[in-house]
């Protein structure tokens, strides 16, 4: 596997929701730095060792609600 892609929102308790497309890892965090940390545990977690991907790509999402 070259890449793994997370979509990342903001939580509405704070801090960031992070989940894995085509891949069941999930995980959050309180603010970026940390988001990373939790991701890479996250990935490193769900596959063997030397199985996992090159890359990890997170793409953040943000809704903003504008008046019509």
């Amino acid at each position: 596997m070259k890449e793994v892609i997370f979509i990342v929102e903001d939580s509405p308790e704070g801090g960031y929701i992070a989940r894995a497309l085509d891949l069941p890892i999930f995980t959050e965090a309180d603010d970026r730095s940390s988001l990373q940390e939790h991701v890479r545990d996250a990935v490193r977690c769900h596959f063997d060792e030397g199985e996992g991907p090159k890359v990890i790509r997170l793409h953040f999402v943000q809704d903003e609600i504008i008046s019509a």
